[in-house]
């Protein structure tokens, strides 16, 4: 792995996403801080998701703000769900690992060969000599996420973004591809994950976000993943109303009404 680009604190203030025209991330407040390994769960409908678009840029926030540092915008690797890839798309293995590094290529200009070699090396990190030609659509679900981690290493990005990267995979490629996790960790660049494994969560993953479309707790793992908070999260998960009018924070009192 290169030498690390620093990677900066990510401060979210009063941040407020909707998606479809609701509300879904309301008024979240806090910072991931340089380096961290940090996992985001919560309810299905939670808002999970939606974070990470508003984080990568994908969506706008309506309220608040997002900093990268001093900056509004940082260099970032985005692995979103499986299921937003079109497999159909007739498209090798090596080409979409050195997709990695169009920022360094550019969109028109054909990867040199050292690219290339490159993208085959990263292949070859997460498990995959000899596959650079296959198409994608011949690919096992578990092959597949290998290939877009391998994507993701080509990147080379001080900020990694991963919606459940783990779903519906094997066993051993969930312990290998892990181990990327951590080593990513390990090298200092900061990683969030949308997880549901949550005894996944308690043993590798230091910080944790509990959201239900507002942070239930944000922090030590150990002290955000109780039973009482993880009854919270549920119990206000059962009270959302995706008709209800837009909420507002009440400056003096700290709360929402």
């Amino acid at each position: 792995m290169t030498p690390l680009r620093a990677a900066p604190e990510i401060a979210l203030t009063n941040l407020t996403v909707a998606y479809d025209g609701h509300p879904a991330v309301h008024h979240l407040s806090g910072a991931f801080a340089s380096g961290s390994l940090t996992a985001i769960v919560g309810p299905n409908g939670a808002g999970k998701s939606t974070l990470l678009s508003a984080l990568c840029g994908q969506l706008k926030g309506i309220e608040g703000s997002i900093r990268f540092g001093d900056a509004a915008r940082i260099d970032l690797a985005y692995l979103p769900q499986q299921s937003a890839i079109d497999r159909e798309f007739p498209v090798r293995v090596l080409d979409v690992v050195v997709l990695g590094a169009w920022k360094q290529i550019g969109s028109f200009l054909p990867a040199s060969r050292q690219v290339r070699q490159r993208a085959t090396d990263m292949l070859a990190a997460v498990g995959l000599v000899g596959f650079e030609r296959r198409f994608i659509g011949e690919l096992s679900v578990g092959q597949l996420q290998r290939v877009l981690f391998a994507r993701l290493l080509m990147q080379d990005a001080p900020v990694i973004l991963l919606d459940e990267p783990f779903n519906a995979l094997d066993t051993r490629t969930v312990e290998d591809l892990l181990q990327v996790v951590l080593d990513w960790h390990h090298h200092s660049r900061t990683v969030i994950a949308v997880l549901h494994d949550l005894d996944m969560v308690r043993r590798y993953f230091p910080q944790t976000l509990l959201l239900a479309r507002e942070a239930i707790a944000w922090g030590a793992s150990e002290t955000v993943l109780t039973s009482d908070n993880l009854t919270r999260a549920r119990a206000t998960a059962e009270y959302w109303d995706d008709r209800a009018p837009w909420c507002v924070r009440a400056p003096e009192q700290g709360g929402r009404f």
